[in-house]
């Protein structure tokens, strides 16, 4: 049976109606940093644009950057639609609802840059290094998830370069778009493993359609749980990209475009408080792999996870939605996660 609760400082699901509609990290980073003010308290921001407030050894990170735009909710009687609207506005929402408490806690309450796309846990990595926490609370994610192992990357961008020329009368010119074709149906058979991915983001190249291209180009992300399987996956992609450019007489530039660690520093507490704080509200915690702003922590060694604080689906897509009284739900789990790991003692 689940014990009683104090309300919270803020409604999670109030704060959402205004962050799921700000666009851009650095007025998402202003509007929070107003509204901790607004309770009182001293919020600070560094140069990247995160913003935290709180001294103590516990850190909790909240990312404020979208894959999306976001654009204005739809709103349905059980859920709400616009993209971003749960990752990460949601989790964003949640955190700062309970700041004044978990600072009151001895938590540091951060709202970081840099966690999507090609910000390479930037914002993330710098509060790790600056402020020193003994462990790390990422927000973020589907209820009851628990991200205890973090799923390595890396991103890189491979352009294909030739002379150009005309699409007649250059005809015996190399082109660089049949070794990306080449490249592009090489590495995708790579991957055999449950435990590893590849994913091509994006590709581009040519400037008309009667012009051979002068180049072309695809940026791709390699994912895996283990650290040497991630790294075997890189070489073979490398030797694929090197092997159709030689094939077609074409130039290739390789750019890395960021890396985030595999591994997991979790410690047995943190996952049994985990559970018990799902179990609190009637859920079942599901230990789950992924990439998130906890991942900048297992770099350091720092013991990290991730939990997750509202129901929702369709994420990173115009569609994404969320059931907004699940943020309630959501700010119960964390306060307890909180309580039973002992805010900053370091446990």
């Amino acid at each position: 049976m689940s014990r009683p609760v104090p309300q919270t400082t803020l409604d999670p699901v109030g704060l959402l109606e205004e962050i799921a509609e700000i666009g851009g990290e650095a007025e998402r980073g202003a509007w929070v940093k107003r509204r901790l003010q607004a309770l009182g308290l001293a919020p600070k921001k560094d140069e990247l644009g995160n913003v935290w407030v709180g001294e103590g050894s516990t850190l909790l990170i909240a990312h404020l950057d979208t894959v999306l735009m976001p654009q204005p909710l739809q709103r349905e009687k059980e859920r709400w639609y616009g993209p971003a609207v749960g990752d990460n506005s949601s989790g964003v929402a949640v955190l700062l609802a309970l700041a004044p408490e978990l600072v009151a806690q001895g938590c540091v309450a951060a709202f970081s840059v840099g966690e999507e796309g090609l910000g390479n846990l930037r914002g993330a990595r710098r509060l790790v290094r600056a402020l020193k926490p003994q462990k790390v609370i990422a927000v973020d994610g589907y209820l009851p998830g628990v991200v205890s192992r973090s799923v390595g990357s890396i991103r890189l961008r491979a352009r294909f370069l030739g002379p150009g020329g005309h699409a007649w009368g250059d005809r015996e010119a190399p082109s660089p778009m049949p070794a990306l074709g080449r490249a592009l149906s090489e590495m995708y058979a790579l991957v055999g493993s449950s435990e590893s991915s590849l994913n091509v983001g994006r590709v581009w190249g040519g400037e008309a359609i009667n012009a051979i291209p002068s180049e072309a180009g695809l940026e791709l992300d390699l994912r895996a749980l283990e650290a040497p399987m991630l790294e075997q996956l890189a070489q073979k992609v490398r030797q694929v990209l090197m092997e159709a450019a030689r094939r077609y007489g074409v130039r290739l530039e390789l750019e890395v475009l960021g890396e985030r660690p595999a591994g997991s520093t979790a410690t047995p507490a943190m996952l049994a408080a985990a559970r018990r704080a799902y179990a609190e509200v009637g859920l079942e915690a599901r230990f789950t792999a992924g990439s998130t702003d906890a991942s900048a922590a297992v770099e350091a060694g720092v013991p990290a996870l991730t939990l997750s604080v509202y129901r929702g689906g369709g994420a990173h897509t115009p569609g994404e939605w969320v059931e907004p009284s699940s943020l309630r739900l959501g700010a119960q789990v964390l306060r307890f996660f909180i309580r039973y790991t002992g805010a900053g003692d370091g446990t």
